[in-house]
C-alpha cells in the first residue's frame, strides 16, 4: 500500500518545482515509509511513497513503459494481476518486474481507459501518457482507496492520496464549501465528490477521470461500474448459502498473497469471525489475529474474539485500552484533514496500531452489514415502509408530522418510548425518511446550529440531496435493496475513509474480502427476503456459517466499536469542548450560532439532553479547521 501525488500542467510544459512535489509526497510519508520515488519532466511531476507488500525487490515507482512515454503511480493491490499478466504476455507485452503496477501500465497500453474493467482489487492510480498528452486517474469500484484532485488557477492539475498531499501547493483553493459543511453535520463525513474546499474534489468510487493537455476546464468523471442489484437467478436458499461460502472463500484466498507478515482483525462479530474461519482453512500456519478490548465491560467484546481464536487456534493478541483513552483526539484533525465525526475512528486507530506491531497486512470484515443487511436500521425502515405504503404522503405529513412535532425528544427514555424519530420518518417519503434515520443531526438542529451567513450561503441546499441523487440512478426499487444501495454509496464509503486513514497512519494495509466487486455483484442479486428475516439481519449468511461458528457468536446483539462520548463530554472533554469549539476561530467564523454552541454543552452537562454526537462533530470540525489553518 502506498501514497501518490502529482502535478500535471494542462496549459504548458514548464517543469514543475521539484521541492513542491517532494513536499506533497512527504506529507503522506506514513502511507509508504519504505521508499520514495519521483519523476519530473516537461509539464509533469509525479511522486510516490511505497509500502512494500508484493515484489519487494523490483516494484519501485513511478514505473515507466519501455520507451518511457508512459508512467504510473499507484496505490493498491490488484489480486488478479497474475492472470492479467499472462493475457498481456500473449498480446506481446514484456515484463521487467513481478509487480501488479506493471500489469496496470501494460493494461493501459492494451485497452486504454477500459483497463479498469479488468482489474479486481482496491486501487487509486494515475497514468501519464505523453504520446496522447493525457493523464488518466482511476479509483476502485467501492472506494477502498482514496484519490483527491483539483484544477488550479494556473492550469496545474494536482492529485494525491490524501487532502494533505495537495495542501503544500500555494494555489490550492482554501474557501470552505458551505454545502460540504451541511453534508458533514448531516452524515458525519463529507460525501464524494465534495471536500471541505470548494474546487477540490474526491474522485468517486467506480469512476475514472481523463485529463487532456490544453483543456481549459475539468471534465466530468466517468462511471465505469455500479452495483447491479440484478437477480442472480438462485431460487434455492440452501444453494445460495453454499455458493456464498465458496465465493467468500475465494475472495479471502486471493487476498492472502503477500511477501510480508499477514493476519486479520478479529472483533468477535459475525463477519470478522467468518473471515478468520475461512483463512484458517486456507493457510498452512496459524492465522495472526488481533482484537481490541476496553477496560469497561459494557464496551468490551474480546471474550467473543477469544472464543473464535481458540476454535481456530489462531496466534491471537488482545490489546486493551482505557475507556477514557482520549489522548488521540488532537491527532484526528491531522489524520483526516477535513472533518470526520465517526468516534469509532479512535478505537480503529488503536486496533491498527496494535495489528501493525505483528503484521503489515490485515484482512477485515468491513462491508458485511451493508451487503447482507446487518444493520438494525434496515429492519426499522422496512417496518416504516409497510405503513408508508398504506397511507398517501399528504395524509402522513398531516398526521405524523403534527405528532412528531409535539412528541418530546426523550433521550433519557427507554428506546421503545423514543417515538419522535419514527413519527417524523413516517411523515416523509422513503428517501427523506432514510436520510432522517442515518443523519447525525436533523434538519431542525442544523438550522439552529448554523449561523445566518452559512444558512444564506446554503441557499436552501439540504444534505438529503446526496441520497436523492444516488436514489435517482439506483438500479433497484425494492425497499431493502434501495437503502442497501444508498448505504454502499455513502455510509460504507465513510467507513472505508475511516479505515484507510487509521490503517495508513501506521503503514498497515487492510484488505476487505467482503468488498470484492464480483462478490458484491453476486450478493446484491440475492433475494432481499433471504438477507433480512424478521429481526434477523445477515440471515442467509448466518445460516451458511452454522458449520463454522457457534450461535452465541452469530446471534448476539450487535455492539459496534463505540466509545463513551456522553460521559466524556460531562467530564474530561467538557473543558476541551469550551477551548476548541468556543474558540475565537470558531465563534468568529460566522458559520455557527454561538449561543447554540453554548446551549448544547449546557443541556448535555446538565443531563437534560444527550448532545454528545453533535458536540463530537463540532469538536472534530474545530480540530480539522485548526489543522488546515496551520497547513
Amino acid at each position: 500500500m502506498c501514497g501518490i501525488a502529482g502535478i500535471f500542467d494542462t496549459q504548458g510544459n514548464a517543469e514543475p518545482d521539484e521541492a513542491l512535489i517532494r513536499r506533497m509526497t512527504d506529507a503522506i510519508v506514513h502511507r509508504g515509509p519504505d521508499e520514495a520515488g519521483y519523476h519530473l519532466g516537461p509539464g509533469i511531476a509525479l511522486g510516490h511513497r511505497r509500502l512494500s507488500i508484493i515484489d519487494v525487490a523490483t516494484g519501485q515507482q513511478p514505473l515507466f513503459s519501455a520507451d518511457r512515454s508512459i508512467a504510473i503511480v499507484y496505490n493498491g493491490e490488484v489480486y488478479n494481476f497474475a492472470e492479467l499478466r499472462e493475457e498481456l504476455q500473449e498480446l506481446g507485452y514484456h515484463f521487467r518486474t513481478r509487480s501488479d503496477t506493471e500489469v496496470i501500465l501494460h493494461a493501459w497500453e492494451a485497452w486504454s481507459s477500459s483497463c479498469v474493467d479488468r482489474l479486481r482489487g482496491m486501487f487509486a492510480f494515475a497514468i501519464l501518457d505523453e504520446t496522447r498528452q493525457q493523464l488518466f486517474l482511476a479509483r476502485d469500484r467501492l472506494g477502498i482507496k482514496p484519490l483527491y484532485y483539483a484544477l488550479l488557477a494556473n492550469g496545474h492539475f494536482v492529485f494525491g492520496s490524501e487532502l494533505k498531499a495537495l495542501l503544500p501547493h500555494p494555489q490550492l483553493p482554501r474557501q470552505r464549501d458551505p454545502q460540504a459543511i451541511e453534508d458533514y453535520f448531516a452524515y458525519g463525513y463529507i460525501p464524494e465528490p465534495k471536500t471541505i474546499f470548494s474546487g477540490v474534489y474526491k474522485l468517486p468510487p467506480g469512476h475514472t477521470l481523463l485529463i487532456d493537455k490544453g483543456r481549459p476546464s475539468l471534465p466530468k468523471p466517468h462511471r465505469y461500474w455500479d452495483i447491479p442489484f440484478a437477480d442472480n437467478g438462485l431460487v434455492s436458499q440452501d444453494a445460495a448459502e453454499s455458493e456464498l461460502i465458496e465465493r467468500l472463500r475465494e475472495a479471502v484466498d486471493i487476498r492472502l498473497v503477500a511477501e510480508v507478515p499477514l493476519g486479520a482483525f478479529l472483533s468477535g462479530g459475525v463477519v470478522s469471525s467468518a473471515v478468520v474461519a475461512l483463512m484458517a482453512g486456507l493457510m498452512d500456519q496459524a492465522v495472526k489475529t488481533c482484537a481490541l478490548g476496553f477496560d469497561v465491560a459494557g464496551y468490551d467484546e474480546t471474550r467473543y474474539a477469544r472464543q473464535v481464536a481458540e476454535r481456530y487456534r489462531t496466534d491471537h493478541q488482545t490489546d486493551t485500552v482505557a475507556a477514557d483513552d482520549f489522548a488521540l483526539i488532537d491527532r484526528m484533525g491531522w489524520l483526516y484533514d477535513e472533518p470526520f465525526a465517526d468516534s469509532s475512528a479512535l478505537p480503529t486507530y488503536r486496533v491498527c496500531e496494535a495489528a501493525r506491531r505483528r503484521v503489515t497486512v490485515a484482512l477485515s470484515g468491513d462491508g458485511g452489514d451493508e451487503n447482507l443487511a446487518g444493520y438494525r436500521r434496515y429492519r426499522m425502515h422496512l417496518a416504516e415502509e409497510r405503513l408508508r405504503s398504506r397511507l398517501p404522503l399528504g395524509l402522513r405529513k398531516a398526521l405524523f408530522g403534527a405528532l412528531g412535532a409535539v412528541y418530546p425528544k426523550a433521550d433519557w427514555a427507554p428506546r421503545y418510548l423514543r417515538a419522535k424519530t419514527t413519527l417524523q420518518a413516517l411523515a416523509q417519503d422513503s428517501v427523506a425518511a432514510w436520510f432522517h434515520s442515518v443523519s447525525r443531526t436533523d434538519d431542525a438542529q442544523r438550522d439552529k446550529l448554523f449561523g445566518a451567513s452559512l444558512r444564506r450561503d446554503l441557499a436552501g441546499y439540504n444534505a438529503v440531496e446526496v441520497l436523492r441523487e444516488h436514489a435517482a440512478s439506483a438500479p433497484t426499487g425494492h425497499p431493502l435493496s434501495l437503502v442497501q444501495y444508498l448505504d454502499l454509496k455513502t455510509f460504507l464509503v465513510g467507513v472505508l475513509h475511516k479505515v484507510d486513514r487509521a490503517s495508513m497512519a501506521h503503514s498497515l494495509e487492510v484488505r476487505v474480502p467482503l468488498l470484492d466487486h464480483r462478490l458484491v455483484e453476486w450478493m446484491s442479486g440475492l433475494k432481499p427476503e433471504w438477507k433480512l428475516v424478521g429481526g434477523d439481519g445477515k440471515h442467509l449468511f448466518k445460516r451458511a456459517l452454522k458449520p463454522y461458528l457457534p450461535d452465541d457468536i452469530m446471534y448476539r446483539p450487535k455492539q459496534g466499536f463505540s466509545i463513551p462520548l456522553a460521559e466524556w463530554f460531562r467530564g474530561p472533554l467538557a473543558e476541551k469542548y469550551r477551548r476548541e469549539v468556543l474558540s475565537e476561530a470558531m465563534t468568529d467564523s460566522g458559520l455557527f450560532d454561538v449561543s447554540y454552541l453554548r446551549t448544547l454543552q449546557q443541556q448535555h452537562v446538565g443531563g437534560r439532553r444527550d448532545n454528545s454526537t453533535t458536540m463530537w462533530a463540532l469538536l472534530m470540525f474545530a480540530l480539522s479547521e485548526r489543522h488546515l489553518a496551520a497547513s
